[in-house]
């Protein structure tokens, strides 16, 4: 019997995460055809899932598509050289790449043209890592760990990038050690990882001498819903990443826990598996709100705004319709609701 559960916030959701599936939404009600996305729009089952139910199809290449469709490249960023195939033979493609990671592509395009050798922290076969890391793959080094680093010979012209989902305990360490190997080592004026990553991290942190276990809500490919388990782990209490209320069946919930989600993941997920835990005590713990907001692709947005402007001709009624999801509105809905709407 679970006596108490705490429901962290901030949990679920972020920015760009909200932004890449709005963005989603839209191509499917403006165009009336089967939208080619590159990679899984976000890393989470259930959202990949409603989806492919409205006739999105996910890609890993180019050649998949036919030539005239409808493209979304995801959230996880894009190598410039891949985009521009998919350029060459979609009739449209949107960019929804989120802000953030944009942020990385473009130091490791500055460092790059400076002839820098450029160390990037992230993880071997990730969406995000592929995408950074053809944006320069001539001047940039994946590495893991720091054993990973002290392999490198690249002289002394060295700058650091990061994933931006990285948990700070992989972070960190190499950080350190590579400043401490490369005299002048370049680095952002502004740290890569991302805004949702750390505060979901930091808030965990803080719940956690009150809990013996933690929950934590995503898919087996979200890198920030694994830094969580990691993390949590490596402070000595038992954690686990669950995709939804199934995977609780067979484990033994007692005491006090914490539950929250990756940046990823709906949080209907996490109220069923409250329902099903049915703990004696709900209690709320709350660190910090986020008001964080990313618009849509600049591109989709000027689609929307030319044919509203269209339809605005063509509507011979006196009035005219205040749509509460419009473009203009967009910061005041949310991606929950975009994904009801399907």
């Amino acid at each position: 019997m679970v006596n108490k559960l705490y429901l962290v916030t901030p949990r679920g959701f972020c920015a760009g995460v909200e932004m890449a599936i709005k963005a989603l939404h839209w191509l499917l009600k403006i165009y009336d055809e089967t939208i080619y996305c590159y990679h899984e729009i976000v890393h989470n089952k259930w959202i990949v899932k409603e989806f492919e139910k409205n006739n999105v199809v996910f890609v890993e290449d180019p050649k998949e598509i036919p030539e005239g469709a409808i493209v979304m490249l995801s959230a996880h960023g894009t190598a410039p050289e891949i985009e521009l195939q998919f350029n060459n033979i979609s009739s449209l493609t949107i960019n929804s790449v989120c802000p953030l990671v944009t942020k990385v592509h473009h130091e490791a395009k500055k460092f790059s043209n400076e002839n820098t050798q450029i160390i990037y922290v992230g993880h071997k076969n990730h969406d995000e890592a592929k995408g950074a890391i053809g944006v320069s793959p001539e001047n940039m080094h994946l590495v893991e760990s720091i054993e990973d680093v002290k392999a490198l010979e690249i002289g002394n012209d060295v700058a650091l990038l990061a994933q931006t989902t990285l948990a700070l305990s992989e972070w960190e360490p190499i950080m350190k050690f590579s400043q401490e190997r490369f005299n002048g080592l370049k680095m952002p004026r502004k740290s890569d990882l991302c805004y949702a990553t750390t505060n979901r991290q930091e808030a965990i942190l803080e719940i956690l001498p009150e809990v013996n276990t933690v929950l934590v809500v995503g898919s087996e490919n979200s890198s920030n819903t694994k830094a969580l388990v990691s993390m949590v782990n490596n402070q000595g209490v038992e954690a686990y990443r669950v995709d939804n209320v199934n995977d609780i069946e067979n484990l033994n919930l007692s005491g006090n826990i914490a539950i929250t989600a990756g940046a990823s993941a709906p949080d209907h997920l996490v109220y069923e598996i409250i329902d099903k835990i049915d703990p004696i005590n709900l209690e709320q713990f709350r660190l910090k709100e986020e008001d964080e907001y990313f618009p849509l692709p600049q591109q989709l947005r000027s689609n929307i705004k030319n044919i509203s402007d269209f339809l605005s001709i063509l509507n011979i009624s006196e009035t005219n319709p205040k749509p509460e999801n419009g473009i203009n509105n967009d910061k005041k809905w949310t991606a929950t609701e975009a994904l009801n709407s399907l």
